[in-house]
């Protein structure tokens, strides 16, 4: 006896039989039901930023364009006028200044240094793991700790940094660190280089750390040397990397502000200012709620310029690479 199933099966009496396919109705409730689940889980997290992060950038864009001290709600409407003032005041003007300067030290000075402390302690040399502990222990401190312990190591005529100075027969050459604008940024930027070129170090050997080692070895046989070796295969491999950190660097000069209120709370007369001190002044000491707003958004409109500018231009080939493989296109 035989008996016949779905179509395109076989028929007899070893035959399997075949499930139906769902039916619409069926898939629409699967995708729907898959469409909740996904939403379930994520609404938390959509809720905790809503009300943490797009609520405040919103809010503050309200606010930018009151005259407001930061008690009831605003009402002195003034339109842009803020935003005419930030153009017409000297102080965020030299914040833009500083910032732009910052930038330029730290991918000219700052990444460069990180960048071959990585590939120093990448080479098999007794004692790298504490090497490496102690260049990014100081990342792990709070910028709270590192303002003080410089303060206190940079002090005028009482300081760590005076007294060896003095020691070695340089005493010339110390006393004004902080206190005096033609050295207060250069010192700074001493202090910002310490604090977080171990956490870009630490990048670096990790994007190291991923280069198969038979590259280089096939290098070497070719008769590569370790110039060559280093520009021709470490260096291409390791631009994602690089991008990263540039990206990284870039946003956090933009947006400096704990280390630099700690040290010198933007002194002397604005000297080492930037945009989210400046912000904080007339925030919270001078209560110009709505002018600060305007700043606040400004260096959201600056880094979100930026930031988008930076993956269009720069990340494209990353981030296509990293779509690709997520839809399994990629090889």
């Amino acid at each position: 006896m035989t008996s016949t199933y779905l179509s395109g099966t076989r028929s007899g009496p070893d035959a399997v039989p075949q499930p139906l396919p769902p039916s619409g109705r069926a898939r629409s409730r699967h995708r729907l039901l898959h469409w909740l689940t996904a939403v379930g889980f994520q609404l938390p997290a959509l809720a905790l930023f809503g009300v943490l992060v797009l609520l405040p950038i919103l809010f503050a864009l309200y606010a930018s364009f009151f005259r407001w001290g930061g008690f009831g709600m605003p009402s002195d409407y003034t339109g842009t006028d803020n935003f005419t003032r930030l153009f017409q005041d000297d102080v965020f003007l030299g914040d833009l200044w500083r910032c732009l300067v910052l930038v330029v030290l730290s991918l000219a000075l700052q990444l460069p240094f990180a960048l071959a402390m990585a590939v120093l302690l990448n080479q098999r040399i007794r004692g790298r793991a504490v090497y490496r502990m102690l260049f990014f222990a100081p990342y792990v401190l709070s910028e709270a700790i590192t303002g003080v312990l410089f303060g206190m190591i940079f002090a005028p005529d009482q300081g760590l940094a005076d007294h060896v100075l003095g020691a070695v027969g340089l005493d010339g050459l110390g006393g004004e660190w902080f206190s005096a604008p033609s050295t207060v940024m250069a010192t700074l930027f001493l202090v910002m280089t310490w604090k977080y070129f171990g956490f870009h170090m630490m990048l670096y050997l990790a994007g190291l750390q991923s280069i198969p080692a038979e590259l280089t070895e096939a290098a070497t046989v070719d008769g590569a040397g370790p110039w060559q070796r280093f520009r021709h295969v470490t260096l291409p491999l390791l631009a994602p990397t690089l991008r990263i950190s540039v990206f990284l660097s870039v946003i956090g000069s933009i947006q400096l502000f704990d280390l630099v209120w700690v040290v010198t709370a933007g002194g002397p007369d604005h000297h080492s200012e930037t945009m989210a001190v400046t912000m904080f002044q007339y925030g919270f000491k001078r209560y110009q709620v709505g002018y600060a707003s305007a700043i606040s958004v400004a260096m959201f409109a600056i880094s979100l310029v930026f930031a988008l500018a930076y993956q269009r231009f720069v990340l494209r080939r990353d981030l296509e690479g990293a779509t690709t493989n997520m839809r399994g296109d990629g090889a």
